[in-house]
């Protein structure tokens, strides 16, 4: 019997119309334009706006879109997995409402929280039911409303994240393309310098933990920085060495878009001139799960079948990791 593959048979991505840009931003905290660019490269980012939205609200139109795009009936999907760190709700999981507010009716579903790695982790997690030969039709989608959890007085955080979804579906194949390896990490020792200090069960929701600002993104940014260069440079490399890809063969990196600077770092390590790196953070910000799917649906007219890519990815947890696959279709 043939090996099977997972490949990305199409991929979708939605983001909020509503635009907060530095400027407006410069108005809300203690901050500039020429601060966040020298810091971070981001020009704007998408927000969600309306009483009651949440992250399914961004997942939806992404998969939407994707069915559609796809030509695949929502009773077609056997399994959808959500990548997000903002789910709407404690419990059911986001990909429980998602599929129900497209109407995929008795798939499995379930949410990854990998913090900005999510999508990767996600991303295997599906690979790995197409390549059993179980299920013929997955689902992954990137989501966050990272504006839910975002603290708009500190200006250390408030520039870095936007809301943002994207999702691919993966199917398999036998043809020499598809996901082929992968290299996915975590350090647990690492949530002191990146977490949500209130509201799970360990320190659970109360009126002190409100007063003190305990349901916002906490990061010690430096120590966040130099992990996250290391290691998400190091994986990317060390996923080339292990498939023996040079420079030459890789058509593109996608990388997570959090920092500019780790973005250059990644692609420097790795041998690559910055024509082979995605980049789309300018417009968008840190989306978290959502950044890697956003940028290949955003360059996705300029992918060919057989394209190389290296994705690549470091969060919160800490989390990290890369896969190698091989891009399954030409542009439409």
């Amino acid at each position: 019997m043939e090996k099977l593959r997972a490949a990305i048979t199409g991929i979708n991505a939605w983001v909020p119309e509503y635009r907060l840009t530095n400027q407006e931003l410069s108005k809300m905290v203690d901050t500039s334009d020429e601060w966040i660019m020298q810091r971070v490269g981001i020009k704007e980012r998408r927000i969600l706006k309306g009483e009651g939205l949440g992250t399914s609200d961004l997942g939806e139109p992404a998969v939407r879109g994707l069915l559609e795009k796809t030509n695949t009936s929502p009773g077609e999907i056997d399994l959808l997995i959500c990548a997000t760190i903002t789910p709407d709700m404690a419990f059911p999981a986001t990909a429980n409402v998602i599929c129900d507010k497209v109407g995929i009716k008795n798939a499995l579903s379930f949410d990854i929280g990998a913090a900005c790695s999510g999508f990767l982790f996600a991303l295997q997690t599906g690979a790995q039911y197409i390549e059993s030969g179980r299920y013929k039709k997955v689902i992954i989608v990137g989501a966050d409303k990272m504006s839910s959890i975002v603290d708009y007085t500190d200006r250390t955080t408030c520039p870095l994240f936007g809301d943002a979804a994207g999702a691919v579906l993966l199917e398999p194949t036998t043809e020499d393309v598809g996901i082929i390896d992968h290299i996915l990490r975590t350090d647990g020792s690492g949530r002191k310098y990146l977490h949500l200090k209130a509201g799970g069960s360990a320190k659970p929701s109360s009126h002190e933990t409100i007063d003190a600002r305990e349901h916002y993104v906490y990061q010690e940014g430096q120590s966040v920085f130099k992990f996250a260069v290391s290691n998400m440079a190091d994986v990317s490399a060390e996923i080339m060495e292990k498939n023996n890809l040079k420079p030459e063969d890789i058509a593109w990196l996608v990388p997570h878009q959090a920092n500019l600077r780790i973005i250059d770092a990644t692609g420097r390590r790795m041998g690559l001139s910055p024509e082979k790196v995605m980049i789309n953070i300018q417009n968008y910000g840190n989306t978290t799960a959502a950044t890697i799917p956003l940028c290949i649906w955003e360059y996705e007219n300029r992918l060919k079948k057989g394209d190389v890519l290296i994705l690549a990815a470091f969060g919160g947890g800490f989390t990290w990791g890369s896969i190698y696959l091989k891009w399954a279709y030409d542009p439409k």
